[in-house]
């Protein structure tokens, strides 16, 4: 009997530890999974019947907010703003689920946080709910500028204060309305989708920092940083020969500067009028691909930028240039892919990226050398308008010394000053810049016109950096970034300076 007793208890016992230990699988291993199984609507039927917190742009206008409806579903996600601020808020679909930062910050909104739930818990709201509003770095009013400024070209906008990496402007053309997927009719918001999808412009794709490009003579800033943290070129030296092009090692393909035009000379000359003969010789003569990667790296180029806003994309730049096939005496080795180097120089060939990542190259610059990390969320306030959150900024990456910085800066001040970004100058503002043409090689010539910039108060430290870039652009003259991508620069920064 004893016996039979202690086979029954240790029966009860081994189901009690599955049973547990199936509860805690369920509950603990594989609640993300089941939360997230497409037939699993309990918890988007609960998002859409409690209240959802209110999203605000830093100069205190409502971006997305939730309005009360009589349905099933209590609340529908509504964007006072439309097309303006969808690169930032992204919508919030019982159909589509959630983008932008509706995602990134769904458990602030929806008041799921430990803050937000202690303040509940403590008495502190009575009868108010948890939910909290998230409160963003971007301006609406540089924002609008930013939209008018690129009016229907294809491109993109992004302008951020180089001391916080807090974003005052993430404008992408075309654009899109959240409001016709943030729908409660399931089938309109998926019609909505459907069409959207099919447009070949891809006004979902937020080419702000989720898309990349060849970032053009832009690049040369990252060019120029690897040859002053080598310590292979200072403000002196070497002084390039005036040519009009230079053929790389192993190869008959000269790389021309623009309409053949003779160039060169010391550092400052050469960002000044954008030689694309110095940058690559500087790369496969002076550097060689090491310092050339080391610089890319530093600025955040094979990385993944750390932005508080979904599936951002990786900016590009080579890493395997093949083995040394000849080591000239006074020079750098001559690798296999020399001449693929010397084109990565002026941001050719495999180099890519992203508008947000030429900012924080403008940014790292500006910055004293330090690499921001971008955010758009400034605070998360509770109901009563407190702060129960506040990002603290970050320093993400050091692309170079605060000394080679200072250099940089004042060389880029020099491209608007007497170079080829004149009209970038702005009255009572010192504004530093460097323009691009990125070609795209097609019949007939087409490319991307690029301009990165800072801009502040005279003997002060930057407060606003940009990065613009006009697609797709009919020929392939260098003066395509200056004026084309220059003037939207000068705009956004003039608006976020608050000066015309």
């Amino acid at each position: 009997m004893r016996r039979q007793i202690a086979l029954l208890g240790a029966a009860i016992l081994i189901c009690y530890v599955a049973l547990f230990a199936k509860f805690n699988q369920l509950q603990v291993v594989q609640a993300g999974d089941l939360n997230d199984r497409p037939e699993n609507t309990r918890s988007l039927q609960r998002d859409f019947n409690e209240p959802r917190g209110s999203i605000l742009t830093a100069d205190g206008k409502l971006a997305a907010f939730s309005d009360p409806r009589r349905a099933t579903l209590r609340y529908q996600r509504v964007y006072p703003q439309g097309e303006l601020l969808s690169a930032v808020t992204g919508y919030f679909s019982f159909a589509l689920g959630s983008t932008g930062v509706e995602r990134t910050y769904n458990d602030e909104l929806a008041g799921r946080t430990t803050a937000l739930k202690l303040r509940e818990l403590t008495g502190l709201f009575s009868d108010t709910s948890s939910e909290g509003d998230v409160v963003l770095t971007v301006r609406l009013d540089v924002q609008a500028t930013a939209r008018d400024a690129m009016g229907t070209r294809e491109g993109a906008v992004v302008a951020l204060d180089p001391r916080t990496g807090g974003i005052l402007a993430l404008w992408s053309t075309p654009s899109y309305d959240p409001n016709v997927l943030s729908t409660n009719d399931t089938e309109e918001a998926l019609r909505a989708k459907e069409f959207l999808d099919a447009v070949p412009q891809k006004p979902l794709l937020i080419r702000a920092y989720q898309e990349n490009y060849f970032p053009g003579s832009t690049f040369k800033m990252v060019t120029a940083t690897a040859g002053l943290e080598s310590g292979t070129v200072t403000q002196v030296a070497p002084d390039y020969p005036v040519v009009t092009s230079y053929t790389p090692p192993l190869t008959n393909q000269a790389i021309s500067n623009f309409d053949g035009t003779p160039c060169g000379g010391t550092l400052f000359v050469i960002i000044a009028r954008s030689c694309n003969s110095s940058f690559a010789q500087m790369a496969v003569e002076q550097l060689g691909p090491d310092p050339m990667i080391a610089a890319a790296e530093r600025f955040g180029f094979n990385d993944t930028p750390p932005i508080d806003l979904p599936d951002p994309a990786r900016s590009v730049y080579p890493t395997d240039f093949g083995d040394v096939v000849e080591r000239p005496p006074g020079r750098a080795p001559v690798h296999e892919d020399s001449p693929r180097l010397a084109q990565t120089a002026i941001g050719q060939n495999d180099v890519r990226a992203t508008p947000l990542q030429m900012a924080l190259v403008a940014a790292g610059i500006a910055a004293d050398g330090q690499v921001p990390t971008p955010h758009v969320m400034s605070e998360i306030r509770a109901r009563d308008g407190s702060v129960v959150d506040r990002y603290e900024p970050e320093t993400w990456l050091r692309a170079m010394s605060p000394a080679d910085a200072a250099i940089l800066r004042n060389a880029m001040v020099g491209v608007v000053d007497d170079g080829t970004a004149r009209n970038m100058a702005i009255p009572g503002v010192e504004v530093g810049a460097k323009t691009g043409t990125a070609q795209l090689g097609t019949t007939p010539p087409r490319s991307h016109g690029w301009m990165i910039a800072f801009g502040g108060p005279p003997g002060e430290p930057p407060t606003v950096a940009v990065a613009v870039i006009v697609e797709n652009l009919s020929g392939a003259s260098s003066d395509t970034g200056g004026s084309t991508a220059g003037p939207v620069a000068r705009a956004v920064l003039a608006s976020a300076l608050g000066v015309s």
